[in-house]
């Protein structure tokens, strides 16, 4: 994967346009959070119900603060945590549109220990964290595993290998400590949590 094809990918989200981009966990979808009509191409790609909000990728802990409100514990736990493979619930910030989040006042945040990720996340801001695949299918862990139609629908898509996990995040609820998903880096979110 070259720093250009990342760049590329970075330009067309910054334009408003959809990416298939890898992660540790499975492939996504991204989209800037900041543009609502590329948010809406997202859940039409996927074909989801808009009352399912999508989580957000973040390439840093100040982006984090540009999107979600986390007090300085809740910063300490996530940082025994993150970059990984674990998708926390935390308060959304103001400035997130609410057509990410379904309208709720809390967002997944989702801050990847993937090179490739971290590169494109870096460039275009904060994007659309959702797995690449039609609602209701597996979630693809390589693009030989990517539905046609979905990589027919985006504007771009880039190869990061196969992903390390191949299978989703865990999520977690940092308001009340509770697991809402048990998926990759479970054992470490036990460890942390207790």
């Amino acid at each position: 994967m070259t720093t250009e094809s990342v760049a590329r990918a970075a330009k067309v989200l910054l334009e408003g346009g959809t990416a298939v981009y890898p992660t540790e966990t499975v492939y996504g979808i991204g989209a800037s959070v900041y543009f609502p009509e590329a948010v809406e191409r997202v859940f039409d790609i996927k074909g989801r119900d808009r009352n399912m909000p999508l989580s957000v990728a973040v390439a840093s802990f100040d982006m984090m603060g540009r999107v979600a409100r986390i007090g300085e514990e809740d910063l300490s736990i996530l940082r025994k945590l993150l970059p990984g493979p674990v998708t926390v619930l935390v308060e959304k910030s103001a400035d997130l549109p609410d057509n990410v989040t379904a309208g709720l006042d809390c967002v997944g945040i989702r801050f990847p220990d993937h090179q490739v990720a971290l590169e494109l996340i870096g460039l275009a801001g904060p994007i659309t964290s959702t797995s690449a695949n039609l609602s209701g299918r597996p979630p693809p862990a390589s693009l030989e595993e990517l539905d046609p139609e979905i990589g027919r629908a985006v504007d771009v898509v880039l190869d990061g290998g196969r992903s390390r996990y191949a299978i989703p995040s865990t999520l977690i609820d940092l308001r009340t400590g509770r697991v809402i998903r048990e998926g990759a880096g479970m054992e470490r979110v036990r460890e942390v949590l207790g």
